[in-house]
């Protein structure tokens, strides 16, 4: 299908308000950790009459490299990327599983060669096609020494899934210890510390696509003081004019954090 061709006067001044936009952020505090929602892959495929779901995948997987970038442009230190739940593990078609398994894997390969950016997957492996499982330990260790934006994949991932394996492995770290000595030491902090993202500051700011407003298993310890900001846009349809505004709301809010 042809590319709908933008006008070159409203491109001239999408590119003034971005560059705009970009100099006020660059005076305001911008959140250090970002996580976004990837939605709207398939109804992009589906809007166009396309022949699978798997044409929206690969349109929102060359998206992601764009938004890392603009990510990266704007000094954002973590980025965490919502790919597969664990629900649609068990829940998805077949056919259109194994291709989003195959494109994740090929994206987990992309990033792990993009100069200075780490890759860590957060999820389960369990369920996950051995292929996927490789390609995304090996994107981990291919960057594990990078000191550059650190991409968070959640592949296999869900929230409540994440703190029961966190209450797990303290449980594990304290066998054979007196179970009130635990009770006492068990923190919201050391809970944290057991998380898939243990060490990470928390997502200042969840962003979602497609114009939906529910979380979805996603980061529910972490996003406990989060901002959250949803757009109408399909995720490959995103654009950075999109994401800016996203950033300019987080820093026009007030964060009281329970005072």
């Amino acid at each position: 299908m042809k590319q709908r061709e933008v006008p070159l006067g409203r491109g001239l001044l999408y590119n003034l308000y971005q560059r705009r936009l970009r100099r006020w952020l660059g005076t305001q505090e911008l959140p250090r950790h970002v996580a976004m929602i990837v939605d709207g892959n398939r109804r992009w495929a589906k809007q166009r009459a396309l022949e699978s779901a798997a044409h929206g995948h690969r349109a929102g997987a060359l998206k992601i490299h764009e938004f890392l970038t603009w990510c990266d442009d704007l000094g954002i230190s973590v980025v965490t990327l919502y790919l597969l739940s664990a629900d649609n593990v068990t829940s998805r078609p077949s056919e259109e599983l194994a291709e989003l398994q195959e494109i994740i894997g090929g994206l987990a390969e992309d990033l792990s060669h993009q100069g200075s950016w780490r890759v860590q997957h957060v999820g389960r492996t369990e369920g996950l096609p051995q292929p996927l499982v490789d390609a995304l330990a090996d994107a981990e260790a291919r960057t594990a020494n990078n000191t550059g934006l650190h991409i968070n994949l959640a592949v296999g991932y869900g929230g409540r899934r994440e703190i029961a394996d966190a209450m797990r492995s303290i449980l594990r770290s304290h066998v054979g210890g007196d179970v009130e000595e635990l009770a006492e030491l068990l923190t919201p902090d050391l809970i944290a510390e057991h998380l898939y993202t243990g060490g990470q500051p928390d997502p200042d700011l969840v962003i979602r696509t497609s114009g939906e407003q529910r979380m979805s298993d996603f980061m529910l310890w972490q996003s406990a003081h989060s901002e959250f900001y949803f757009v109408d846009a399909l995720y490959p349809d995103l654009r950075e004019v999109d994401f800016l505004r996203a950033i300019r709301d987080f820093a026009r809010r007030e964060r009281r954090f329970g005072s």
